[in-house]
């Protein structure tokens, strides 16, 4: 028996899974409160002491782990133009575990540097102009960045003629820097992947130590990547397979949580329809939103405010009052579990708000525009109409008797034409809650990975 042991700190809770590597199964899995205020070990040892006795002192193989507690790595970026440099920055950082906290375009204003500060990020990607190209605006930013209370690293990449001038400004203050290439060397580039190492790297380093994880390091070997890294790359496996196993091909996940619900798709998302074309920057194979007024817990409140009662009474089948004062204790009370039928379906109708909004913000539209020949069409982001596979992860979809039902609010409509939503994929659950763990897993034993994701993926069609 060859086991191991996979740790996810989140939001609200600490998840554990025993895996049997060799038998490619899953022996047991337990969860806790995360305590990440406190002692994060506290909320650690309490779901260990829940796992059956002949695997709380088990020889393990490996324990590898993943986190999004505290929220997950706070992050800002600040680039030149909206939709160049700014929108690449940010979907480097979502692509690395990142949530977003704010975009910031040109030159930074006295209000937006002191909103800036305010907010408290635990990393600032710091962007702007091609290679060869505007150097002012970033050189500008570095120096109110530099002059600035901010105290997190400043991850710098933009415009290679100014960055070694960029790091020297910010370095004389005394800020931390990290220097990689460029985010968009050119323009509707898009070179994200030396930034997303660069994230990766500030999280292992400095965000374990600053969000408590520092104390689990000794148990657990490190923390390995954030909690969405993880599940973005299960969404890679089992998209592409591996070397001696063909994957699905393309695939959206929707992973809600307590605190966000993430959307991942694998997929190009080209035009399908005739006399569509494509706008604005290249969709990356691999991509990742993140919506951090979405959560179940943390947002309840929020997602009334976006969504309307309406909205929510539309997806509920019992009748809900009071529901205002309800789901605000429960943004207050982020641990409760449901402990009625009137409690889970109220977290039916927020999980089916949530999963829809968060999947209209992830997939592209079509926007009709008028020009000199006439009426034609623009397709802005992914176009997943034609996805075959889509998964649902998170508590929600283990515990909900009606769990396929919350996917199936997120699929396209007729009466919204132009949002290019899955039309008619294949419906899967995370049956055990393994896709963070299949992640975990994925670059050690990617064949034993495999294999145990398609294993437990539950079919709802």
């Amino acid at each position: 028996m060859s086991l191991a042991l996979l740790i996810d700190f989140g939001s609200t809770f600490t998840k554990l899974l025993a895996v049997d590597l060799a038998a490619e199964e899953i022996l047991a899995y337990a969860q806790s409160c995360t305590t990440v205020e406190t002692d994060i070990m506290v909320g650690l040892r309490r779901a260990l002491d829940l796992l059956p006795p002949h695997l709380q002192g088990a020889p393990y193989e490996c324990r590898l782990s993943s986190s999004s507690a505290a929220g997950g790595l706070g992050m800002i970026t600040i680039g030149l133009i909206p939709e160049l440099s700014a929108e690449a920055a940010r979907r480097a950082a979502l692509g690395a575990g990142a949530k977003v906290i704010k975009v910031y375009s040109f030159r930074l204003s006295t209000r937006e540097l002191e909103e800036l500060v305010g907010l408290k990020p635990d990393i600032l990607l710091l962007a702007g102009g091609t290679d060869g190209g505007n150097r002012e605006v970033i050189l500008d930013n570095a120096r109110l960045l530099a002059a600035s209370r901010i105290p997190c690293p400043v991850l710098i990449a933009g415009n290679k003629a100014a960055a070694d001038e960029v790091q020297s400004i910010l370095s004389a203050a005394g800020k931390i820097t990290l220097l990689t290439d460029n985010v968009m060397p050119e323009v509707n580039v898009l070179n994200v992947e030396p930034v997303r190492e660069m994230i990766r790297k500030v999280f292992i380093e400095r965000i374990v130590e600053s969000k408590g994880l520092k104390k689990v390091e000794e148990f657990v070997g490190g923390i390995l990547m954030p909690t969405p890294t993880a599940v973005l790359r299960a969404a890679q496996l089992l998209s592409q397979g591996t070397g001696s196993e063909k994957g699905l091909g393309d695939l959206v996940i929707v992973d809600i949580g307590g605190a966000t619900t993430d959307v991942h798709s694998i997929g190009a998302g080209n035009p399908v329809q005739p006399g569509v074309v494509r706008k604005g920057l290249p969709e990356p194979l691999t991509k990742r939103t993140v919506e951090g007024d979405l959560g179940l817990r943390y947002n309840a409140g929020t997602i009334l405010k976006l969504c309307g009662e309406g909205r929510i009474l539309q997806h509920a089948s019992l009748f809900q009052k009071d529901l205002a004062p309800r789901l605000e204790k429960l943004s207050q009370c982020v641990e409760v579990l449901p402990q009625t039928a009137e409690d889970q379906d109220l977290d039916f109708a927020l999980a089916a708000c949530a999963a829809r909004a968060a999947m209209e913000r992830h997939a592209g539209l079509i926007e009709a525009l008028w020009g000199p020949q006439g009426q034609y069409y623009v397709q802005y982001g992914k176009d997943l109409t034609g996805v075959e596979h889509l998964i649902g992860t998170g508590g929600i979809f283990i515990h909900h008797r009606q769990a396929g039902e919350i996917l199936r609010r997120t699929l396209f409509s007729p009466e919204e034409p132009f949002s290019l939503r899955p039309k008619s994929p294949n419906l899967y659950t995370d049956g055990r809650y393994c896709l963070f763990a299949v992640g975990l897993l994925a670059d050690r034993y990617p064949e034993s990975a495999f294999r145990i994701a398609k294993k437990y993926l539950k079919k709802w069609n």
